[in-house]
């Protein structure tokens, strides 16, 4: 569902990839939609069920929310990509859909793009620096993610030091440049879209955010690291065959 008017054009757009979400994604919709009604903003909230076999479609039909079904399980990009490709809004925000990242923290990423950033993305280990922020992670996940991050800026992605967390936030152009040609379905589809965004010239804000570990997480953290760093030798192969060539 759309919370606008009809003939108003769509300020934000909110973009949720869900697998198997059925316990955790129902408060976070409802506190979606009550912080973005105070804040009076026109959007439109878009999940995407990547062939969930629970009852994850069933309740985002019954909340205020538009829900794109894809046929089977294809991973988190390929849900991201369809939710971005569909979504109208002049600004696009894709977040998990555990609530791991407070709405909130939106108004931060926003403040970057009003500075004049093409894309503004949450940081984790920015925080942690901070004691202004508070970031509850597992000490093992925060370990290993932390070299995971290093072995990233060795393969190409330069000056980033969280590409993983899930809240990021696109100008319109910009997401409809990017997910026009990433193609990784896996967790690797930020590495990807980061490439891609460093590769075409656009500024990258990386911006410090409250962030707390939810449980349920379906992120086997020596598993899809070393699927990830697979898609990122896959992603290099991307750009020597030309495929992320910025356009003239």
């Amino acid at each position: 569902m759309t919370i606008t008017d009809p003939g108003k054009p769509i300020q934000l757009s909110v973009v949720i990839p869900a697998y198997n979400e059925a316990r955790r994604i129902v408060p976070y919709l409802e506190a979606i939609t009550a912080y973005l009604g105070r804040r009076g903003l026109s959007y439109e909230l878009l999940v995407v069920d990547d062939g969930s076999r629970d009852d994850t479609a069933a309740l985002v039909e019954r909340a205020d929310a538009r829900l794109i079904r894809l046929p089977r399980n294809t991973g988190k990009g390929a849900a991201v990509r369809a939710g971005m490709q569909a979504a109208r809004g002049a600004l696009r925000l894709f977040a998990d859909a555990d609530g791991a990242t407070p709405i909130q923290e939106l108004e931060r990423l926003e403040a970057a793009i009003n500075d004049g950033a093409d894309l503004a993305i949450g940081s984790r280990t920015l925080a942690s620096r901070d004691n202004r922020y508070q970031v509850k992670a597992r000490l093992h996940r925060t370990l290993l993610g932390n070299l995971f991050n290093r072995i990233v800026r060795a393969l190409g992605i330069q000056h980033i030091h969280d590409t993983q967390c899930g809240f990021k936030l696109f100008r319109r152009a910009v997401a409809q440049d990017l997910f026009s040609v990433a193609c990784i379905n896996g967790y690797g589809f930020d590495l990807e879209m980061l490439y891609i965004a460093r590769r075409r010239g656009y500024r990258i804000a990386e911006v410090p955010i409250n962030w707390t570990d939810q449980p349920g997480s379906k992120v086997r953290v020596l598993r899809d690291g070393l699927a990830m760093l697979r898609e990122m030798l896959a992603v290099r192969r991307n750009d020597a065959a030309g495929l992320y060539a910025a356009r003239q």
